[in-house]
């Protein structure tokens, strides 16, 4: 490892190692949780529905467990990434987030439409002109793709409705 893992600010490799396996851990409590839920016995058709969730949620938590364990022997200064990356990280995964739940009400079209323009200006830097032509051209790629060729209904919203998708 180098020195300059060191020398900037930011969480520590080891902080990230163990908050992500305990929040898998509690992923894997969820899904343990909802296996017994569901049942994880037999019955007379076979394994319950709940059968493999159960174990997969089992080596989740104790692969999370080794996890924690090995992260606590990693040196405590080296950073994981420094504010600043992780900063760039966040103006792509705030955007996308937003856009996931924005999918349900406004449609999938008009979603990507917004994301893709704003990734492009924002983050990209690209004139206006340019972000809608291909914004545009992309969500009506991918609706002849979807919704005429392959005849998948994807997600639609007021304004998909009010064009008469």
């Amino acid at each position: 490892m180098s020195d300059t893992s060191h020398a900037g600010a930011g969480p520590s490799h080891r902080a990230v190692e163990i908050g992500t396996a305990l929040a898998m851990i509690a992923f894997g409590a969820l899904v343990i949780a909802g296996s017994l839920h569901v049942g994880i016995g037999w019955g007379a058709e076979g394994p319950k529905s709940g059968f493999f969730p159960f174990y997969l949620g089992v080596a989740i938590i104790a692969a999370s467990a080794v996890n924690v364990v090995a992260a606590y022997g990693q040196d405590p200064r080296t950073i994981f990434a420094e504010w600043s990356q992780l900063a760039s990280v966040l103006s792509v995964v705030i955007p996308t987030t937003i856009y996931v739940f924005a999918v349900p009400w406004a449609g999938i079209y008009v979603s990507s439409l917004i994301l893709i323009a704003v990734f492009m200006v924002w983050l990209g830097r690209y004139r206006v002109g340019m972000a809608a032509a291909v914004s545009i051209g992309v969500t009506v790629a991918t609706y002849l793709m979807f919704e005429k060729w392959f005849l998948v209904p994807l997600p639609k919203g007021p304004i998909e409705d009010w064009l008469g998708l």
